[in-house]
């Protein structure tokens, strides 16, 4: 009997795939990349064309050799690793380690893991897409390049451990600039003016809104000013001088691209991009669903495209047509076309089958898959649907020379907002504001004038929702590095979390300046951003990878040369805390560790204390009363809340306590999350006191 031997990348991919296939086929896992550069050196002959020397991933040996082992029982193997570049090139490591070669018919792909997607790969193979493999190739000579010749030159100038990068050094540059606007930020004054006015026929107050005179918008800008334009106001009758009314669509989303999917997923659910991307795996590779067995249940999660299939709009359609009927469906569903360059073979993120609801398989998934897949399906189902449509009203009021603006809106037609609303940045959320009928020429009465003060705030901080949305715009790194990005400048301390936002440390911000000043024409978004348009031609054929790395390469060698003569050794202080050492008396100073910051003592060696960092809530333990609840960390990074006095009080919560007391108990109370609403809960285990955290 024929044996087809089928190489993917996931052992759950493995135990996916065997179910739909028959027992002539073996698959097997090549635990992710197999060869790459070694740590220990450069790995590059850059007097050789730059050839790259690949070796065997430590601790790949093993799996390697079972690979062999297995090939030569085989008649035909197929390489079925991702259906993108780094894909691509872990398929041409395998066949160079197998002796396949990669001008037959050896690689197959599918955009899901489905019977159908599999099956169809199989029967349409082909040969190793090695402009693909060039595109990842050069991209990873490009980046240990910069990272081997540029960190050595850190370690010597500021300390050892320090590490640069063509893409993670701008991302830090991008976090670096905006704390430098908000440094340089100067706030200004200005006013806005409310009409409480009302409407003796329905008996309803309208709020309209300053907005000029008869001619032209007016801002006020002082105090002095507001105070002159309500004497001026004093007296005059407010008439409806204009009334519009129309209507206005809002077009459905577009279905996630990896990108949007990190941002929605921060915005809506609370997910890391490391986070998102680790569930947004498993939807891919396979879950154990109840009477399907183990199925993928989305697309390939590693795209920058918005294009449905065929066969997916047709799924969609239908399930649209029987839930909520034919309006709700969108006739006009040609594909929106992107001004920017997008790897189109591959589709937006989109579960693979429209009728298996979240609901119907919710006990098949842990609460975070539950809640990703929700996301997912949401969107996919919604991008499918008819616009929304309000109705909009607005209405001009005139006070002597001066105009005064109402707005309201309704939703006349929910169409994709039945299924799902996008989420915002802001904390702002669109509310209908619904105006009595009124009509022209009729006199409101004022109730009150409201003027307010405001001050201009500086760009708000990034978050990582915020961040990914900026290198995708600004066309730094791909869909696959946006997560990665973000972990290594957290992990390598040149960037902290405060709350949700991210902030450059002391350190992030001497390395930046120091590649700024020394690499500009390296570590700048211009540059990264048309490398990475580089890349895109070398995956197309339409330039070789040797002459991009060759262009790079050579002004850069002078420009490292002129860094290691100009540069001179740079000192950053620890930051010093309030906290004495109680062996020698020395005040603690912040070190930056593996597993993130902790105390230590500056006299060391002759003094080794160190102490983790201590976030106290000032909230009593509901247990033994004597404690207070400190911010700890699980094994997994994970923060959870526990007693001061543990050992001898065990209490623990994952919920963050309040201030507010508990008025059932007189415990505290904490936020919990609950299907996406934000709950206060007595932490008094014996009391069951909870309310929505909105309410007052």
């Amino acid at each position: 009997m024929k044996t087809t031997l089928i190489i993917v990348e996931s052992p759950a991919k493995v135990k996916t795939i065997k179910k739909f296939l028959s027992s002539g086929y073996k698959v097997e896992a090549t635990m992710g990349h197999i060869r790459d550069l070694p740590k220990s050196q450069l790995g590059i002959d850059i007097e050789n064309d730059f050839q790259p020397k690949y070796i065997t991933i430590r601790g790949k040996g093993q799996t390697l050799d079972k690979l062999k082992k297995e090939a030569k029982g085989c008649d035909r193997i197929y390489l079925a690793t991702d259906p993108d570049r780094e894909g691509e090139a872990i398929s041409w490591h395998l066949s160079k380690v197998l002796g396949i070669d990669p001008t037959d018919s050896c690689r197959i792909e599918f955009n899901e893991i489905t019977k159908t997607a599999v099956k169809n790969a199989i029967k349409n193979p082909r040969n190793i897409n090695m402009d693909l493999v060039d595109a990842q190739q050069a991209r990873r000579v490009l980046d240990r390049l910069v990272g081997y010749k540029i960190s050595p030159l850190l370690w010597k100038k500021v300390k050892k451990g320090l590490s640069a990068g063509r893409v993670q050094s701008v991302a830090v540059k991008l976090i670096y600039d905006r704390e430098e606007e908000i440094r340089a930020f100067e706030s200004k004054e200005y006013w806005d003016l409310s009409a409480r006015l009302f409407d003796n026929n329905s008996k309803k107050t309208i709020e309209a809104k300053f907005y000029g005179d008869n001619k032209n918008k007016i801002e006020i800008n002082s105090q002095d000013e507001m105070e002159e334009l309500l004497k001026k106001l004093e007296g005059e009758e407010y008439k409806v001088s204009k009334i519009k009314k129309g209507e206005k669509k809002r077009n459905a989303p577009l279905p996630f691209t990896t990108s949007t999917l990190q941002q929605e997923a921060y915005r809506k659910l609370g997910f890391s991009t490391k986070k998102t991307m680790m569930i947004a795996q498993q939807l891919y590779e396979g879950v154990d669903i109840k009477g399907e067995g183990t199925v993928g249940l989305v697309s390939y999660i590693r795209t920058d495209s918005t294009r449905l299939s065929e066969e997916a709009k047709a799924d969609a359609k239908k399930f649209i047509i029987e839930r909520y009927g034919d309006i709700y469906y969108r006739k006009n569903n040609n594909q929106v076309k992107s001004g920017k360059k997008i790897q189109d073979a591959h589709e937006g993120i989109r579960p693979t089958s429209a009728f298996r609801e979240p609901n119907l398989i919710k006990d098949s998934l842990d609460k975070d898959q539950y809640k990703l897949y929700d996301l997912i399906w949401t969107r996919f189902i919604a991008s499918q649907m008819e616009s929304a449509v309000y109705d909009i009203v607005t209405i001009d009021i005139t006070a002597g020379n001066y105009l005064f603006k109402a707005t309201g809106s309704a939703v006349k037609f929910q169409g994709f907002m039945l299924v799902y609303t996008e989420g915002k940045d802001e904390k702002e959320e669109d509310k209908d504001v619904i105006l009595p009928e009124v009509h022209e020429g009729q006199v409101l009465k004022l109730k009150k004038l409201e003027p307010k003060q405001h001050f201009t705030e500086p760009p708000p901080r990034y978050t990582e929702a915020t961040l990914v949305k900026a290198l995708e715009e600004k066309g730094i790194g791909r869909p696959s590095t946006y997560a990665p990005i973000i972990s290594t400048i957290l992990a390598r301390g040149y960037v902290i979390k405060e709350k949700k936002y991210l902030k450059t440390t002391e350190l992030g911000e001497a390395v930046t300046k120091l590649l700024i000043e020394n690499f500009k024409d390296i570590i700048n978004v211009e540059f990264t951003a048309n490398m990475e348009r580089d890349l895109d031609k070398i995956a197309d054929g339409e330039e070789k990878w040797i002459d991009v790395i060759k262009r790079f390469y050579m002004p850069f060698q002078e420009t490292l040369k002129i860094a290691e003569e100009r540069i001179g050794k740079i000192d950053i202080p620890d930051e010093v805390s309030e906290e004495v050492c109680e062996f020698c008396g020395r005040n603690l100073v912040y070190k930056m560790g593996k597993y993130g910051k902790f105390l230590a003592c500056p006299g060391f060696p002759e003094c080794k204390n160190t102490k983790p960092i201590v976030e106290n809530t000032g909230v009593k333990c509901p247990k033994c009363s004597n404690g207070q609840l400190i911010a700890r960390k699980s094994k997994r990074g994970r923060k959870f809340y526990g007693c001061s006095n543990y050992p001898n009080c065990d209490f623990t919560t994952w919920d963050e306590p309040t201030n507010e007391i508990c008025p059932k108990c007189g415990s505290h109370l904490a936020k919990k999350s609950n299907n996406r609403q934000m709950l206060l809960k007595c932490l008094n285990e014996n009391c069951d006191y909870e309310k929505q955290a909105n309410n007052k």
